[in-house]
């Protein structure tokens, strides 16, 4: 696949520069969803129940919610290099912590720390945005992101086969090791690997850390409103943990959790107004303005695309599994496909959106995935299995493409503030996949699947609020000048 001066295969810096870091995603989400494909025979091996592994799935994806926000702020700050670096050393300890575990107790911690590896997506969308121009933007994203999501069907085709090789009750604990050992040594190979940006490039930092810049009142609460949903998603995993769920945790601290929740988010409220207060006194200067309703449009698109990836994906070969009553590696097989198509989905999604307009783009590809899951929820056992499996590798198209979409307008919005907007669109696909594997957890999969079609639905009316990126963003240099970067 090719662009305009876009060499895949070249040595080019900037073309290293995207090897480095879709092969850190890779890695991250190959340690992410390493328990995925191994879930049969950790449940064999601990006598787990079925709402243990349900809450193991939901507790997978939680922490990478309020992670995804924290590291787009430390991106911005101190830069791609070290942050990707540290999270991929600092994430193989919980990896081993899941390998050795023996509780259900101790599975459970291991997995809502492993959530933090998650974020390492955020990482990459602003070291790849800093070397590549917008016409080429969408497709360098979508090859970061797409070959990086195949660590995810990577692990599924090879951890089973790695557990049965090592055989007994402990196979599967040396095969998650095994990840937590290649996080480790990448992390070190990408610190010497990659530079934050070109040579003589400024790296932009935004104002301020507390909180997200907008550049309006009405973008101010909007900016509140946004990080609502945020909150009750970890407000609804409290509720799943507490007595009135599984009772992981007791009542005293699921109320002792629920009033933090409360309290950072009046903290959130505080902080946001004291880095945007001035917008209440003064306009902003056009050429600095930006529309945070662009931001709010990504973030539900991304809550449908890449939530219900998370979710499917941790559910598909279980579903496979019970649906046609396969053993779990083949399962496990058949169930990568859905991810597979990432290799090819999201580059050609953010490729399709350099050429033809991000909103267009979106706008069929979300009406694609909504129907796509409509018809995943009519799958039951009396399909023949390879229609099943089109099915779902026809829906996963439309759902790695718009995720290519989505993150090819992104960087475009505000250079200084991508790791921010990344950080908090990223999150959105988080808070997706806790609503719904939530939802999982009460309903069949027929239902389950429909909800997803039917929330991809109010994204694609969304998308009327959305306006394509025109013309360019200023961001100032350290001399005080400014420089006006390329959306289009």
């Amino acid at each position: 696949m090719s662009s305009s001066n876009f060499s895949f295969w070249s040595l080019t810096p900037k073309m290293k520069t995207l090897h480095f870091s879709w092969v850190a995603f890779f890695i991250s989400f190959f340690v992410w969803f390493n328990h995925a494909p191994l879930l049969g025979l950790i449940a064999e091996s601990l006598s787990l129940t079925s709402a243990q592994i349900k809450t193991l799935l939901i507790l997978n994806v939680a922490l990478t919610i309020p992670a995804r926000i924290i590291i787009g702020v430390v991106t911005d700050l101190y830069g791609p290099r070290k942050t990707y670096s540290l999270l991929l050393i600092i994430c193989a300890i919980p990896c081993f912590m899941f390998a050795i575990g023996d509780t259900f107790e101790q599975l459970a911690l291991a997995r809502f720390l492993l959530g933090f590896i998650g974020a390492g997506f955020v990482i990459g969308i602003r070291l790849v945005s800093e070397w590549f121009p917008a016409n080429q933007l969408g497709l360098a994203e979508g090859i970061y992101g797409g070959w990086g999501n195949f660590g995810s069907a990577a692990g599924a085709i090879t951890l089973p086969i790695i557990a049965l090789a090592f055989g007994g009750d402990d196979g599967w604990r040396y095969a998650i090791g095994i990840t937590g050992i290649i996080s480790f040594i990448y992390g070190f190979v990408f610190y010497f690997g990659v530079r934050d940006t070109p040579q003589g490039a400024t790296y932009f930092k935004p104002k301020s850390s507390k909180a997200m810049e907008v550049t309006s009142v009405g973008d101010f609460y909007l900016l509140l409103v946004m990080k609502l949903p945020l909150f009750g998603a970890l407000a609804l995993l409290n509720w799943k943990l507490s007595p009135a769920g599984v009772s992981l945790i007791s009542f005293e601290f699921s109320v002792l959790v629920y009033l933090v929740l409360v309290a950072l988010y009046i903290y959130e409220i505080i902080a946001a107004y004291q880095v945007n207060k001035s917008v209440f006194t003064s306009k902003v200067d056009p050429i600095h303005q930006y529309s945070f309703k662009q931001v709010a449009v990504l973030n539900v698109l991304y809550f449908a695309t890449f939530g219900s990836e998370l979710a499917v994906i941790s559910m598909l070969p279980l579903f496979f599994s019970e649906t046609f009553g396969l053993d779990i590696v083949y399962a496990g097989l058949l169930a990568s496909s859905y991810a597979f198509m990432n290799l090819l989905s999201r580059p050609l999604g953010g490729w399709i959106s350099d050429k033809y307009g991000r909103k267009t783009t979106l706008v069929i590809l979300t009406a694609g995935l909504s129907c796509g899951y409509a018809v995943m929820a009519l799958i039951n056992g009396e399909w023949p299995l390879f229609l099943a499996v089109a099915a779902a590798m026809s829906c996963s198209f439309f759902v790695q493409a718009g995720e290519g979409a989505v993150f090819a307008a992104v960087p475009l919005i505000k250079r200084r503030l991508t790791g921010q907007i990344a950080g908090m669109t990223g999150a959105y696909g988080n808070v997706g996949a806790v609503c719904y594997l939530t939802v999982l957890s009460f309903v069949s999969y027929s239902v389950f699947f429909a909800v997803i079609a039917f929330s991809a639905f109010i994204g694609l009316l969304m998308l009327y609020f959305m306006q394509e990126p025109k013309g360019s963003m200023a961001e100032i240099l350290p001399d005080g000048s400014v420089e006006l970067i390329k959306v289009n």
